[in-house]
């Protein structure tokens, strides 16, 4: 996870495409100097970027579902709930599940847990679109680098 990046997923852990559910895994940073702002001397991941963290997990599933013809955009977050804080060094397992896909549409549940416990759940849509120019062979390298265009899937 480098968070100043924007790039939250380490690793798809499985992809059941046919059931349409993802599972990935987040290693937070000991140090990042979002944790200099929020808190200093008590960092926390804040929660808009817990929130990232589901939204791309989703955003992965929808990729594999779609088999990258379209890229999700997210367009709304429903529903989020946020239960207890994340700190430096959580171990993040993030999973999601598509609800809906149609009509350029696409609904995901998702959740995030960490030793066993609920941290956070949102439901998420995205507006499926053609990859605008340059941005589909970024898109495919990020997947294959996480796992999800290899082992991961099923």
């Amino acid at each position: 996870m480098r968070l100043e990046y924007f790039e939250m997923i380490d690793q798809v852990v499985r992809l059941d495409r046919a059931a349409g559910q993802i599972e990935c895994l987040a290693l937070v940073p000991e140090a990042s100097p979002v944790f200099e702002g929020h808190f200093p001397g008590h960092p926390l991941v804040p929660g808009v970027l817990l929130t990232e963290t589901m939204a791309q997990a989703s955003g992965y599933l929808v990729l594999a579902h779609l088999d990258f013809a379209q890229m999700p955009f997210l367009m709304a977050v429903d529903k989020a709930r946020f239960r207890s804080f994340v700190g430096p060094g959580a171990r993040l397992e993030i999973t999601a599940s598509l609800e809906h896909d149609g009509s350029g549409y696409a609904v995901t549940k998702a959740a995030i847990r960490h030793e066993g416990k609920a941290l956070c759940d949102a439901e998420l849509r995205f507006r499926t679109m053609p990859f605008p120019d340059g941005l589909d062979a970024p898109m495919r390298e990020r997947a294959k680098k996480i796992g999800l265009l290899d082992g991961a899937a099923a």
